[in-house]
């Protein structure tokens, strides 16, 4: 015959029999106590908390990591709070063992310095745009961080165009990238101008896309050339009213009929290329017919000469 089992049953309040404890119940804890950090090791850990004056992590060691404000970033306008926040990570090097309270003090800036020039290396080998707020106006540019490490916009570089006040761009943020960043001289460099001139040409593009051919607008004459003359837009855009389009005249030099800062008519007459094309001449072709044609009617008995008289060219 089988042996019964034994089955005890526990009766009301008494507590159950607690369960063995086991080595791997202190893993963590035992990893921690034999863990060996020395000064110059670089730790990740978590952020566990956030306070006016430091920062504080779990390094999984059985002392917490601290960063005092001053060691987070080189970054003038870093703002410790809005940045940092619980739960983040964040890798830092080992500056003290005891911080005479038992915690570890740590400095993300020494890491920084190593992290920081892999990141703007591979920010350079990817052109990645990064936005950045300018910190200061210096000599010959202005000065911005990028990860923590301090940059020189030149002011050549600083916009589509060269700037002519810096000073107007101070605190402004705009977009870069880096086109040095040499490790060794720890030397910075940082442009604005290609991401500017690509945003200036795609909405050229976009203004150009919405100019209709037949169009008919006043403008500016910006430049007299050889071969025709420059005109600003009332879009803002500017457009090449070539010589032969300028008169039925014959001419040798747009200078006859035109001078800079004049406002003229003109007709579009091509957008190809994403070049825009002008004509004085059509403009005064269809006024003609249409006064032609008014004139045929009988409705009125005004000479040409007369109704184009206050006409200016």
């Amino acid at each position: 015959m089988a042996e019964e089992k034994n089955t005890t049953l526990l009766s009301e309040g008494e507590e159950s029999p607690k369960k063995q404890e086991s080595m791997d119940d202190y893993k963590e804890e035992l990893e921690a106590s034999l863990k060996r950090i020395y000064v110059g090791d670089m730790l990740t850990g978590t952020v566990v908390d956030v306070t006016d004056d430091a920062v504080f992590l779990d390094v999984k060691y059985y002392a917490q990591g601290v960063i005092s404000k001053e060691n987070l970033s080189n970054d003038p306008d870093f703002n410790m709070k809005e940045s940092i926040h619980i739960g983040d990570e964040i890798t830092a090097t080992v500056v003290q063992r005891d911080d005479g309270e038992g915690n570890l003090v740590l400095s993300r800036k020494e890491a920084n310095d190593v992290l920081a020039w892999d990141a703007l290396e591979k920010i350079l080998e990817e052109r990645t745009v990064v936005p950045v707020k300018i910190s200061e106006i210096v000599k010959g540019g202005a000065v911005a961080y990028v990860e923590g490490i301090r940059g020189f916009i030149p002011a050549s570089k600083l916009d589509a165009d060269y700037v002519e006040d810096l000073n107007e761009w101070d605190k402004k943020t705009v977009e870069v990238t880096v086109i040095t960043a040499n490790r060794e001289e720890k030397r910075l460099v940082l442009s604005g101008r290609e991401v500017a001139r690509e945003k200036k040409e795609e909405a050229k593009k976009k203004k150009i896309a919405k100019c209709q051919v037949g169009a008919v607008m006043e403008g500016k004459v910006e430049s007299l050339q050889n071969y025709g003359a420059f005109v600003e837009l009332e879009n803002g855009l500017t457009g090449l009213l070539h010589i032969s389009q300028i008169s039925e005249k014959r001419l040798r030099h747009p200078k006859e009929v035109l001078k800079e800062g004049q406002t003229v008519r003109v007709k579009i007459i091509s957008t190809a290329n994403q070049k825009i094309g002008l004509s004085m001449k059509d403009v005064e072709d269809a006024a003609e017919e249409e006064v032609f044609e008014y004139h045929e009617s009988g409705e009125a008995t005004m000479s040409l000469g007369s109704l184009f008289k206050d006409f200016k060219v």
